[in-house]
């Protein structure tokens, strides 16, 4: 039993537990944004489809769901910049993946009271995506200067924070919307000069 363990420790999950991972972080994450933190697991599992036991297979605790969930948004955010480099001309690509860091931060937005409730607190957490979420913006950047859509001089984290920035105004309820629009401003505004 103990050697059996052993062996599946280094192996990929079967395809079955992987679709079941998925579409349990997709409904935890609803559920998330929907109630905070003291979202009830039980239902989590059944609206997955899964039973109780398959839930706590994957994540053991709600915290270790709702780092998980976390996680998932910020490997979706790195892994779209690639998308998009790979897709599309350099400052479509840029404006793609901000208009989808604006979604990002506003989940981040409603699930963060509950990133607190962790016993570790999310510092760690955030640490680690941070650096995943810069090094995407900065290399949509220097893909988009190198071509000469934008200007040489324009600095990746001023528009992370002018996104950022925004979002401190999410009391009002559109701000999402107002956030989009300011992707096409700082767009433009990110234009070579004459």
């Amino acid at each position: 039993m103990v050697r059996k363990k052993i062996e599946n420790i280094g192996r990929k999950p079967r395809a079955d537990a992987q679709r079941n991972r998925e579409r349990i972080l997709k409904v935890a994450k609803l559920a998330f944004t929907r109630t905070g933190a003291d979202i009830s697991l039980d239902d989590v599992a059944k609206q997955s489809g899964v039973g109780p036991g398959t839930l706590y297979r994957h994540f053991p605790t709600r915290g270790a769901l709702l780092e998980a969930v976390y996680r998932s948004e910020v490997e979706r955010l790195a892994a779209a910049q690639q998308d998009f480099s790979r897709t599309m001309a350099p400052v479509d690509a840029m404006r793609a993946w901000m208009l989808l860091f604006v979604d990002y931060i506003a989940t981040k937005q409603l699930i963060a009271p509950a990133l607190n409730t962790l016993i570790e607190g999310p510092s760690k957490l955030f640490e680690c995506s941070g650096r995943q979420i810069t090094g995407a913006i900065h290399s949509l950047v220097k893909r988009a200067i190198e071509s000469g859509d934008i200007r040489p001089d324009l600095d990746p984290l001023d528009l992370l924070r002018a996104l950022v920035g925004v979002s401190n105004v999410s009391s009002v309820p559109d701000w999402p919307e107002s956030a989009r629009r300011l992707v096409q401003i700082l767009i433009a505004g990110s234009r070579p000069t004459a």
